[in-house]
């Protein structure tokens, strides 16, 4: 791994003072003042993605052109016309006008990148053929950029309307429970204004303009709300007016991620009884300013035997759209392009870049060029900019929050090292993330630091997600000993883990299976439970992932025990002696409350959780066990409620230091395991036929 501290200096040019800051005020949050501190914490791939966002040219898809800089993370792309961009009308027409996601700087953006034809200046082409294109750039930040909002939030699938944004944010707090904070806005960027187009108490994703601007279509759960599936999210498909939200009505039943050919015809991808994801084709019905759903026709294109979906209408050709695929034989997505009017796929990228996913496919207004995201890989420099460790805005000014490469990371007591796990084995390495070193080959899962004697970490081996009769063991490992000295703490293997020391270093808290149920026990920190041992929680449930206060007083733990064996955990906390057993929060009915964490004061407990529910459609993302996990903090009473990070990703397993760490983002330097992340599971080939009509319904749900 190697470390840079680089600015990243965005290019305003002859447009700085056109494009305003987008700001979202709050007031300060009680516990943003005081000691600093550190909260690290691992978002499962997302190191590898380094994604930047790619062109073919239709009629002729040999080459391939890399539109984004490669810095950070840059996603779901749309070409802009210049005539959408009328404070662009006195320069140069450019060869691509591109808005696109990006999470540069610690947070989520929506960049505009104006790309001329240079000889000598900017971008790598690849092409079968050796051909060549290089770009000179011009690029402004249009919302979200933290040197002027210092806000995260999500934004996603964006639209420019003349000088108006359409994009997607999550910094509104519904104040429901498992409600997803996802709504659509309108940002004004001549003078900064924005409007929230999404009604109160309604989740809207993946937002698509019509081509005259007047219509805006959104993937909604309108007031019914997340049931919680993450493989179909049940969503209608909901059109308003672009302008201020209003004639907002549904006109098709089960769907998601529209797209418009004109200003009468949608297309739309849902997963069908059969199991496989498909693309439809909607055609409304107008009278007098509004559409009539029963009106409304649709028609199923693409076939059973693939998965077809995130299509991508053409204004200029409408014999065609662009899907991403799934199809049998392959383990990765593609861009295709689907004749709607013989049926007949054009495959794209395959020829190009066979393995690599490739996600969102979008076209330019002249339907000459189809756009993705896909991976990088290294760049023309050699670079991979693929992070182990990254900086991430915090919304709360006391608090460094910091995205690891690795999982269940936790802090030496002194804050100068972290210990983490990264499959398989553990490693410690300094908080600047230099250092790395294995301390461990075995597989494991959580760590944690012994407050008194020092160098000594506690971790889990054995395998992840088992059942209680499974073999885990929790060990100790003096990581300063030259010989790596281990000691095996608990006996018998019954599922033991998420070990977590007491402050005064004599006892360690942990789960265990050994009763035929997982629930919490202490034994002694030195020798185990050979030495002593008792059972602190006991019942048929799991009670779950505990952690110590740093004065000793409490256990915070999560458990299933209102309705065992559901998935659904909340957050408990019960003193070493069994007793003063609190709940401290419950992410709405069946959700998600997980790995518990004090502060190093002991006043705040950081979480991962679904109460935010989900940020995006999870087909349009690679694989998350749990695409809606984000990390909140609520005071250890379980009030005041914060979260802390944005997205449509999966984070997790927070740990919190006792000092505040200015990170530097340390590159990835294994370039064996660049863009090893894996497509959404429940997308394979193999598991359709099984499927077939024993799929649920979204009206089941």
């Amino acid at each position: 791994m190697k470390s840079s501290c680089r600015k990243v200096l965005s290019c305003f040019l002859l447009f700085s003072s056109i494009v305003l800051p987008y700001r979202i005020s709050h007031a300060t949050p009680e516990h943003s003042r005081g000691d600093a501190s550190s909260i690290a914490f691992a978002t499962l791939g997302r190191p590898r993605y380094a994604f930047d966002i790619y062109s073919l040219t239709i009629s002729d898809p040999s080459k391939e052109t890399r539109l984004t800089d490669g810095n950070s993370i840059n996603f779901n792309g749309y070409f802009a016309s210049l005539s959408a961009l009328p404070f662009l009308k006195n320069h140069s027409p450019p060869s691509v006008n591109l808005v696109y996601v990006t999470e540069r700087n610690g947070s989520a953006s929506i960049y505009l990148d104006t790309l001329h034809v240079s000889p000598s200046l900017g971008l790598e082409s690849r092409s079968l053929l050796g051909v060549s294109v290089q770009f000179n750039r011009v690029q402004i930040p249009l919302v979200g950029d933290d040197k002027f909002s210092g806000e995260v939030s999500m934004k996603d699938r964006p639209s420019l309307v003349g000088s108006s944004l359409v994009y997607v944010s999550t910094h509104e707090n519904p104040r429901k429970p498992r409600a997803s904070w996802a709504a659509v806005y309108l940002t004004q960027l001549t003078n900064g204004s924005t409007l929230r187009l999404t009604p109160k108490g309604v989740a809207d994703f993946s937002p698509a303009v019509s081509p005259s601007g007047v219509w805006t279509a959104v993937a909604s759960y309108g007031e019914a709300g997340w049931h919680g599936d993450v493989q179909e999210l049940c969503t209608d498909i909901y059109v308003f007016s672009t302008l201020d939200g209003s004639n907002r009505m549904k006109v098709i039943e089960h769907g998601g991620w529209p797209t418009w050919a004109d200003d009468s015809t949608l297309y739309f991808h849902r997963r069908c009884d059969d199991g496989w994801w498909s693309v439809f084709r909607a055609v409304l019905t107008a009278k007098k300013g509004r559409f009539h759903p029963k009106s409304t026709v649709v028609e199923r294109l693409t076939p059973p035997g693939l998965h077809a979906f995130t299509p991508a209408a053409s204004v200029a050709n409408k014999n065609f759209i662009a899907v991403a695929t799934r199809r049998a034989g392959s383990q990765y997505r593609h861009i295709e392009l689907f004749d709607v009017v013989s049926s007949e796929f054009i495959e794209l990228t395959r020829t190009i870049s066979p393995n690599s996913h490739h996600f969102n496919p979008f076209i330019s207004p002249d339907s000459a060029l189809v756009g993705y995201h896909k991976c990088r890989g290294t760049t023309s420099d050699g670079r991979t900019n693929e992070l182990y460790l990254e900086s991430v805005n915090s919304p709360l000014p006391s608090i460094s929050l910091f995205r690891i490469g690795g999982s269940f990371p936790s802090f030496s007591p002194d804050g100068k090292k972290i210990a983490y796990v990264n499959s398989p084995g553990v490693y410690v390495m300094n908080s600047d993330g230099s250092g790395a070193r294995v301390v461990s080959n075995l597989s494991a899962f959580s760590t944690a630091w012994d407050w008194k004697r020092k160098g000594v970490v506690y971790t889990s081996v054995g395998p992840t997600f088992a059942s209680e009769t499974s073999k885990v063991d929790i060990i100790s490992i003096n990581v300063d000993d030259d010989d790596l000295s281990y000691k095996t703490l608990t006996t018998g293997g019954e599922n033991n883990a998420f070990p977590s020391a007491s402050p005064d270093g004599k006892w360690v808290v942990f789960r265990s299976g050994r009763s035929g149920y997982k629930n919490l026990y202490i034994m002694d920190a030195l020798d185990g439970e050979k030495v002593a041992l008792h059972r602190l929680t006991e019942g048929p449930w799991s009670d779950t992932m505990c952690n110590w206060s740093p004065d000793g007083d409490w256990i915070a733990f999560a458990s299933d025990r209102e309705d065992p064996g559901s998935g659904s955990f909340e957050l408990y906390k019960i003193h070493p002696n069994g007793r003063g057993l609190q709940k401290l929060i419950q992410s709405g009915s069946g959700g998600r409350a997980n790995h518990p964490w004090f502060s190093p004061d002991g006043k705040y407990i950081a979480f991962t959780s679904d109460y935010a529910g989900v940020s995006a459609e999870p087909i349009s993302n690679p694989h998350h066990y749990q695409p809606y996990g984000d990390l909140f903090v609520i005071k250890s009473d379980g009030s005041g409620i914060r979260r802390l990070t944005h997205n449509s990703y999966e984070d997790g397993t927070p740990t919190w230091g006792p000092k505040s760490s200015a990170v530097c983002n340390v590159e990835l330097s294994d370039s064996l395991s660049l863009c090893s992340f894996e497509d959404c599971h429940w997308l394979s080939i193999s598991t359709m036929k099984s499927l077939g009509s024993s799929n649920r319904q979204c009206a089941e749900i």
